[in-house]
């Protein structure tokens, strides 16, 4: 049987929101069976949980926000991709904060935190979201456009294409497909990290966003240069951050996909757009299991590597 996952033990972060710099803290427990992943505002004078779900996310401007009952937690794509990339089913995230620590800007200081504190295989089978005929949104036209698309694949794949008219983008490849049954997501996707543009970073500023954001925990170019000393840590690391996005904007739904997803321009909003479209047409997936780890897809059975 494909067993569900969760952590062997607690283990705590402490960061900064990239959007409000408020100091947060992070604690991960280990959750039971068919618990998912869950939230919990530990600030508030009576604690609320929010289980992830593609109805719960509420705002998609410069990140993913889910919400209920009144309560919020922004940025959450960067922690919910590391849960994807190792297979992580089940976790309880309790923080004292509206925002997820940046941390470095990427999926890698989560991947450390996850598999510091070890992944526990549960007396449970995992449970996927198999799509069984494609499912497609589109917005605008032209120059404009953008799409993201599900397709059946046995196992999870995803390819992107940015568009950025940038020499840095452009010299650095504006397509990638990845496939997380080669196991390789810890050392060729979590280490990419979220980037911006300095003319970019002084406007949301002023707006109040952006406030805990700086060269520690983000890609930051001026109109020809990337201005990070140290410079990229992939050659394509634009394009693979935005495929490390998806897998956290998708991983909302509450289980890991069967699918092939590809997509042109998309973002935050596209792609809960295409969660919901996929879960408003219920012909188009189905809950699968495997009771023989032998029909799973490849790599699926084996729990992630290290760096």
């Amino acid at each position: 049987m494909l067993q569900q996952r969760t952590l062997k033990s607690i283990t705590r972060a402490v960061g900064v929101g990239l959007h409000s710099g408020q100091r947060v803290e992070l604690t991960l427990r280990p959750a039971p069976v068919d618990a998912g992943i869950v939230f919990r505002r530990v600030d508030l004078p009576e604690p609320v949980e929010i289980p992830m779900r593609a109805e719960a996310v509420t705002d998609t401007r410069l990140a993913s926000t889910v919400s209920a009952k009144g309560a919020k937690v922004q940025t959450v794509e960067h922690l919910m991709s590391a849960c994807a990339g190792l297979g992580i089913d089940n976790l309880l995230i309790d923080i004292t904060a509206d925002e997820v620590p940046i941390l470095d800007g990427s999926a890698s200081s989560f991947v450390f935190l996850l598999q510091s504190a070890g992944i526990e295989l549960q007396n449970a089978p995992r449970r996927f979201i198999r799509v069984t005929r494609p499912v497609e949104v589109r917005e605008g036209e032209g120059h404009e456009l953008k799409w993201a698309r599900l397709v059946p694949y046995h196992g999870y794949k995803l390819s992107f294409e940015i568009d950025f008219d940038h020499r840095v983008v452009n010299a650095s490849g504006q397509r990638f497909e990845f496939d997380l049954g080669s196991g390789s997501y810890s050392r060729d996707i979590a280490r990419a990290r979220t980037f911006g543009f300095t003319k970019e970073v002084e406007y949301m500023r002023s707006k109040g966003l952006a406030l805990g954001g700086g060269l520690d925990n983000a890609i930051v170019m001026d109109d020809t240069k990337v201005l990070n000393a140290g410079g990229l840590r992939y050659d394509d690391e634009f394009v693979k951050h935005k495929i490390l996005d998806a897998m956290g904007d998708l991983y909302v739904i509450g289980r890991q996909l069967l699918a092939a997803y590809s997509a042109f321009r998309s973002g935050h909003a596209l792609n809960n757009k295409l969660l919901r479209e996929l879960l408003a047409q219920p012909d188009a997936y189905e809950i699968v299991s495997f009771d023989d780890q032998r029909q799973a897809p490849a790599g699926f059975a084996e729990v992630a590597r290290a760096w």
